[in-house]
């Protein structure tokens, strides 16, 4: 399963996009939409390159999922988690409450643990917290 379009504007929704490097709320040098990997202070980057970040990233974050989720998604589902795992990383999923309850096959229950996942740095984000139900809705919405 490939992340839809859905999912793309999940991430861009929250993440915006910087074409100058920055340094987010927990101290990470960031640049496009949320991109991580290998940002220098000061760089710069064209849109067509925050596009292809983008693209990667995402590939990235859809396959933790489809690795380390042993039950079937409907893509609701999948979207959900690949904005997750974008957002926290394939080790936090793999190590979550949030996959072992899916993997057990309890969604309402897994779809419950999106919102404990609003903190960066300590302490809780609006956004973030914002970011945790819309995925989680995404998550619950029949496909």
């Amino acid at each position: 399963m490939l992340p839809s379009q859905q999912a793309v504007n999940l991430v861009k929704s929250f993440e915006g996009c910087s074409l100058t490097a920055y340094t987010d709320s927990v101290g990470v040098l960031t640049i496009g939409y949320g991109h991580t990997g290998g940002v220098r202070p000061g760089q710069t980057i064209s849109q067509d390159q925050a596009d292809a970040f983008l693209v990667n990233d995402l590939a990235t974050a859809s396959a933790a999922v489809a690795q380390r989720v042993e039950v079937p998604l409907n893509q609701n589902q999948f979207d959900a988690l690949t904005s997750f795992v974008f957002n926290v990383g394939g080790g936090a999923f793999h190590d979550s409450t949030m996959l072992r309850l899916i993997n057990q096959r309890n969604f309402e229950g897994a779809a419950a643990e999106f919102e404990r996942w609003r903190y960066a740095g300590g302490r809780v984000l609006p956004g973030l917290l914002r970011r945790r139900i819309a995925e989680r809705t995404l998550f619950l919405r029949q496909a």
